[in-house]
């Protein structure tokens, strides 16, 4: 039988920019966290370390969830997953815009938002990967990009819905977008280019030659390995400082006399540095390699930690923003690649899912302890000087593990 050429465009292309349109719609719901922080203290008059809790708990489920979102979706494919996510998200967003009490926000926000982001991301991230392989960098950091496009957009967004209809009713809607927009984006993700009788990067197959299942290791090989080790253990460290400014910068810029209108900008300045990020970066490191690329992406971050430490003014956070979001955002679109290129897709959601577990507990424990230091001291210096440690300590650990003689081995035993 003759083998159909393949179409001018590449449906790879469509599954990033639906995973652009998944990642962008959930964490851009749960980065417009920041904003609802005054609101959340002044309704049920709570402390900042409390409120902060709300955010803890969901970084913890988006990210401890991908230890089962991920083999589900090998399972039972990215779409029935992610569009799961999805539902999630809508329901918790509308429920907290319900709440009679703090503890009813932090179910209602904390598990809907958390669940629902656990679900669709690492699906949606990983199933990007199997359609490239020339591009995955390039691919990669597009689909991600959309992390920085939702962080730029839905914050303003919130802060906009707040002031003119008020913060339970801007929860509301905040939650309609996510179900219909990101379930419509859901349902257009396939989980590999064998259902187009495809190959990565859109080849077609030799003719009369049956497409071959994707390679890789097991999860558990993968497991064992030095290297996944060493990134689950650089991840770990990272992540206790990682969502701290998404958490806490716009409070921290209010305590230092920024305007509340300009404050918010600074998440939006987040979300422009890491699509940037993204898109310069992952292309990047398609040429000077992961690896050591990665090592960037942890450097960066603590060098920006280093700026947030000593900024007051609204442009230098606007700095430290942007050069924190370029390095953050670089770091979100390498990883994955990273993880496939080392590990193969036979299993690439499930050793994704289990790699992220990491940074569940240092999100869950990160921005809660920062607000309960500020409760204590009134100042937020030395959880910043710790999120700046703790990355100069993951890029180390990266650095390291380029010497690993396993990481050669565990390459050739992709099949």
């Amino acid at each position: 039988m003759a083998v159909s050429a393949p179409p001018r465009l590449f449906y790879g292309w469509v599954i990033v920019a639906a995973a652009f349109a998944v990642m962008g719609l959930g964490f851009g719901c749960a980065y417009t966290f920041s904003a609802f922080v005054a609101p959340l203290q002044a309704e049920f008059t709570a402390s900042r370390g409390e409120v902060s809790l709300v955010f803890s708990l969901a970084g913890f489920l988006y990210f401890a969830l991908g230890v089962a979102s991920g083999p589900l979706a090998d399972r039972f494919g990215v779409r029935t997953v992610t569009a799961i996510g999805m539902v999630l998200i809508g329901a918790g967003l509308a429920l907290a815009g319900t709440a009679r009490n703090l503890l009813q926000v932090d179910l209602a926000y904390g598990l809907g938002v958390g669940l629902g982001v656990g679900f669709s991301y690492v699906p949606a991230v990983a199933v990007v990967q199997r359609w490239f392989v020339r591009r995955r960098g390039v691919a990669s950091g597009l689909a991600v990009s959309g992390i920085g496009i939702g962080t730029l957009a839905m914050p303003p967004l919130a802060s906009w819905l707040i002031e003119q209809i008020g913060w339970r009713q801007a929860y509301v809607a905040l939650g309609a977008i996510a179900l219909f927009t990101g379930v419509a984006a859901a349902l257009l993700l396939l989980d590999d280019p064998r259902q187009r009788g495809l190959l990565p990067d859109g080849d077609a197959p030799t003719p009369g030659a049956a497409v071959s299942p994707p390679g890789g290791v097991a999860l558990g090989d993968a497991m064992r390995s030095p290297l996944f080790i060493g990134l689950y253990a650089a991840c770990l460290v990272c992540s206790f400082g990682l969502f701290v400014p998404f958490a806490h910068l716009v409070p921290y810029a209010l305590d230092h006399g920024v305007a509340s209108s300009r404050a918010v900008l600074l998440l939006g300045v987040i979300g422009v540095g890491s699509t940037a990020g993204r898109f310069l970066l992952g292309g990047l490191a398609d040429r000077v390699g992961r690896h050591r690329a990665l090592v960037g992406m942890f450097a960066g971050m603590a060098l920006a930690m280093a700026i947030w430490s000593l900024s007051r003014a609204w442009l230098s956070l606007a700095l430290f923003a942007f050069v924190y979001g370029v390095f953050y955002g670089g770091f979100v679109a390498i990883l994955p690649a990273l993880v496939m290129d080392r590990f193969g897709a036979r299993r690439l959601s499930s050793i994704i899912g289990v790699l992220y577990t990491s940074v569940a507990f240092g999100t869950l424990v990160g921005p809660a302890a920062a607000g309960f230091a500020y409760d204590v001291a009134h100042d937020y210096r030395w959880p910043i000087i710790g999120a700046a440690v703790a990355n100069a300590l993951a890029a180390a650990i990266v650095a390291a593990l380029a010497r690993a003689p396993s990481t050669r081995a565990v390459r050739r035993s992709i099949a």
